[in-house]
């Protein structure tokens, strides 16, 4: 039973948020303008999702192992930065992490060929696209962390395409809106990857991990992160003028004075890991109450 728990804990289940807000959003999304649930195809698209994202997790970790990084993250910010430390604290050994992730992408594979059985190819597509994302974001050959291009295969995968896929599975429908409607999550889970790197940035140059952060140095990507930040505010804005977001979606401003806050804290702090903590967890809290407000804004346009 110890060995199931620690093997639980090896996916990072408290950061499922990044996936679990985009599909409450394309499902909120189908019910609010189409008036149709489907309790089987929520099930199925929820563990889908989730099991996804734990094979990525601990696919992650596994090669980031490999490739290094893992053993020489000396400035890491545990629970937000440095993987799951399971394998560099001896907990479970590299081969139990590769049947960790090789279980969890089966099962969302499984669920994946149900829901292509009963909504057609465009769930099969847009759920291979997030598992060869996902495992080849730190496996080679591609390894596309240290490409530069992961941030935004982040962003797509935990916010376009689960908010569409959730969409599509309960309407049966390909739509523009749920496109425009996930792009502030898309921005605000890029941000939980992009503040992260900052304390693994050391680390992960010396490994070739040289992704956007790296590549930019601390300052500038502090200085980056203010932009997509207030970005994601303006996408709200430009989402309610194009209808395809209610306006109830303006409630996320409540949330402003955290994310000025947090913006402060980054371009103060950029290069002091442990005072640069707080920038991590709020950014997790941003995408968390961001995310839930627009999925609740869809419920509140139903209702009223």
């Amino acid at each position: 039973m110890r060995k199931v728990k620690l093997y639980i804990m090896a996916t990072r289940p408290p950061f499922f948020t990044a996936s679990v807000v985009p599909f409450l959003i394309g499902t909120a999304m189908a019910w609010s303008w189409y008036g149709r649930f489907s309790p089987v195809d929520f099930i199925l698209t929820l563990i889908g999702v989730v099991a996804l994202h734990a094979g990525a997790n601990s696919s992650n970790d596994y090669f980031d192992w490999l490739n290094g990084t893992d053993r020489i993250n000396k400035t890491f910010a545990f629970p937000f930065t440095g993987g799951s430390r399971m394998i560099p604290e001896g907990l479970i050994t590299p081969e139990e992490m590769k049947k960790v992730f090789i279980t969890s992408y089966a099962i969302s594979l499984v669920a994946g060929i149900l829901l292509f059985l009963r909504h057609g190819l465009v769930v099969l597509v847009l759920g291979l696209i997030g598992l060869v994302s996902g495992y080849f974001y730190t496996a080679t050959p591609l390894f596309l962390a240290g490409k530069g291009i992961g941030e935004f295969l982040i962003g797509l995968n935990f916010g376009v395409l689960i908010t569409l896929g959730s969409f599509y599975v309960q309407t049966d429908t390909v739509s523009w809106k749920p496109v425009a409607a996930s792009i502030p999550i898309s921005l605000l889970v890029t941000l939980i990857l992009w503040i992260n790197q900052f304390q693994d940035s050391e680390a992960d140059r010396q490994a070739g991990k040289r992704h956007l952060v790296v590549r930019l140095g601390l300052e500038r990507a502090s200085r980056v992160y203010a932009f997509l930040l207030y970005l994601s505010y303006l996408s709200v804005l430009v989402g309610v003028a194009v209808n395809a977001l209610p306006v109830w979606s303006l409630l996320v401003f409540i949330t402003l004075p955290l994310a000025i806050r947090t913006i402060r804290i980054v371009r103060e702090n950029y290069n002091s890991f442990q005072e640069l903590t707080p920038a991590n967890a709020g950014t997790i809290k941003l995408h968390l109450n961001i995310g839930l407000l627009i999925a609740v804004s869809f419920v509140i346009d139903k209702l009223l």
